[in-house]
């Protein structure tokens, strides 16, 4: 054994990191049964509280019963907001019907060019007014990041409580993690210039909420 082996060899002993197997056992169960740290008290109104969260970070909101009323509920918001009724979204949206609201919407990526994006949600997360996306062929991330209005379809029954809800749901339905993995929490924002917020500093400066499975 050579010196240098010796010194750190009574270094670890020291500190008691020798048995590099019980470490890597204890590493890899905190992976597969990730402990919980505490946790809010959130109530039993997950809706509620994630609708309060999400219009403090200056998200707006709109609900609608079914989904079949969001084609209007979202040419309504163009129109107030004096927006072009035409946007990109999702693949997964493309089967909507949104011509039957005078709507011209293109299921596809989003483009610079492109002012309004629409999009589901994987889930949303009541603690934080949090969005939570996942990126896929029918979910590219650009339609929520690129255009500088973005429009989110949020269904209720997909509110969870926390973070590590949405991430628990994510591991019972997916296994495994996609490529990328976006939360959305409002507009995008800055304060770095003299400490004044601005929204829409490296991302859409709206976020419009329409919650699927609520009545207005």
């Amino acid at each position: 054994m050579s010196a240098k082996d010796d010194i750190l060899g009574r270094v670890r002993r020291g500190v008691g990191k020798d048995d590099f197997a019980a470490r890597k056992a204890a590493a890899l169960a905190s992976l597969t049964l990730p402990q919980r740290g505490p946790q809010p008290v959130l109530g039993a109104d997950l809706v509620g509280r994630f609708r309060a969260k999400a219009e403090y970070l200056s998200s707006t909101i709109a609900a609608v019963a079914t989904p079949a009323e969001v084609p209007a509920a979202v040419a309504a918001y163009l129109t107030a907001n004096g927006l072009p009724a035409e946007a990109v979204a999702t693949p997964e949206l493309g089967r909507i019907d949104w011509a039957a609201s005078g709507l011209r919407v293109e299921p596809r990526p989003a483009v610079n060019a492109d002012k309004t994006g629409i999009s589901g949600c994987f889930c949303a997360i009541a603690e934080t007014g949090t969005l939570m996306l996942l990126s896929g062929p029918d979910s590219p991330a650009t339609v929520s990041l690129l255009p500088e209005t973005h429009i989110a379809l949020v269904d209720v029954s997909r509110i969870v409580g926390t973070m590590e809800d949405a991430f628990g749901l994510l591991r019972t339905e997916h296994g495994s993690l996609p490529r990328a993995v976006n939360f959305i929490s409002g507009p995008s924002r800055t304060g770095d210039i003299e400490q004044t917020i601005v929204l829409g500093a490296h991302g859409p400066c709206r976020v419009h909420l329409i919650l699927i499975g609520e009545a207005s």
